[in-house]
């Protein structure tokens, strides 16, 4: 390590993680067929619309009897809307180890305030005992935890005999990591994460036993419109064939059909999945060989390969009290946006003090190999000046 400027630099500083970097070669050109001014619901918007679906279906490899829906509000819109639809017919097991599994804790046992709701937790940096978990429950769980940068690392453990739904919010796993689709009954993402999508709206994959709960039970709690999707006591397919539940930005439907094109010209989902492990890769090999930092995620199998987080384990820093490690870590990714070389890689606000960085197939694994030589710099600097 160095306090020596480093010589490369970054050619895309943007490190968020959501939204997320838009793909390599990415210009607004691109978007010049987005029908603007013309309604969804005319054969040009459906048509558009359909695409999307089509296209997330060939990608992703979702099932043919699977459904797929644009849905508004992004993956909590999406996550939202499965969750007041389907839960509450059996027990419910909600699955938490980061900031957002927590939230839809909170959703369940203080909105919706069901009774047999199970939560089992893990902290920050481990996955909780799946082994645990009842499937003949509902399960509710995020396959690759954003704010942690801890995820599942295959479907396994989840059986195909379950009686219960699994309700999977995979916004940071979907087109980077290989969903067991047999054993998820229902998939949330958005556009915004993997493919640097523009926010509007999230994806809602649902699976014939899906539906058979939806026409089957009715929530005891009133349905806010933009939650329903049966009517009657029937699905309302419109949803799942690009009949949008409200008016979607069809400049951002544009962007999404060009970032599914993109992830096309890769090779498919197989492409993105390389891209993101090779940037998981430059960031594990600078980690194996940079005494003052580790990964969050203690568990190299559970590591993820969009949402990395790291943490700072120097003992100089580690002995300061936990508000000024938290002062200290604000430094770097301060720095950093000064210099231009990587923006908003804080770490989540309810995270433990370190560092977040996107490293999704958006991401070129040069910028992130660029940015391991600013992070020596900045915390070399910024360690200098406790002195």
């Amino acid at each position: 390590m160095t306090d020596a400027t480093p010589a490369i630099r970054t050619a895309n500083p943007n490190f968020s993680s959501g939204p997320c970097a838009k793909r390599p070669g990415y210009s607004l050109q691109n978007l010049a067929d987005a029908p603007l001014g013309r309604s969804h619901r005319a054969k040009v918007g459906k048509t558009k619309l359909k695409l999307a679906i089509d296209l997330t279906r060939e990608i992703l490899g979702v099932p043919a009897d699977y459904l797929i829906g644009i849905v508004p509000a992004s993956d909590t819109g999406a996550v939202e809307m499965a969750m007041w639809s389907l839960l509450g017919a059996r027990g419910v097991d909600m699955l938490a180890w980061e900031s957002f599994g927590e939230g839809w804790v909170t959703d369940v046992v203080k909105q919706l305030k069901l009774k047999d709701a199970r939560v089992i937790k893990s902290g920050y940096g481990e996955l909780p005992d799946l082994s645990s978990v009842n499937f003949d429950h509902d399960v509710v769980f995020t396959w690759n935890g954003t704010t942690a940068g801890v995820r599942v690392p295959n479907g396994d453990w989840i059986p195909a005999d379950r009686q219960g739904l699994t309700i999977c919010d995979a916004t940071s796993a979907a087109f980077a990591q290989r969903l067991d689709w047999a054993k998820l009954d229902v998939v949330t993402f958005s556009w915004q994460k993997v493919l640097g999508g523009e926010g509007a709206h999230g994806m809602l994959i649902i699976s014939p036993r899906t539906v058979a709960r939806l026409e089957s039970y009715e929530p005891a709690w009133p349905m806010p419109k933009i939650f329903r999707m049966t009517s009657g006591g029937k699905l309302m397919k419109g949803i799942f064939e690009g009949d949008t539940i409200n008016t979607p930005s069809m400049l951002c439907v544009e962007d999404y059909i060009d970032a599914l094109q993109w992830s096309k010209s890769l090779g498919g989902l197989d492409g993105l999945i390389k891209r993101a492990d090779a940037n998981l890769k430059t960031m594990a090999d600078w980690v194996a060989k940079t005494a003052w930092v580790d990964f969050l995620a203690v568990n190299e199998a559970t590591r993820s390969n969009t949402s990395v987080c790291i943490k700072i384990v120097d003992p100089a820093i580690t002995a300061l009290s936990s508000e000024q490690q938290s002062a200290f870590v604000k430094q770097l990714p301060a720095l950093l946006e000064k210099e231009k070389i990587a923006y908003d890689i804080d770490g989540y606000r309810d995270a433990p003090p370190g560092l977040r960085i996107w490293c999704g197939a958006t991401v070129e694994t040069r910028d992130v190999a660029a940015l391991t030589h600013w992070l020596d710099w900045a915390f070399a600097k910024a360690k200098a000046e406790l002195a």
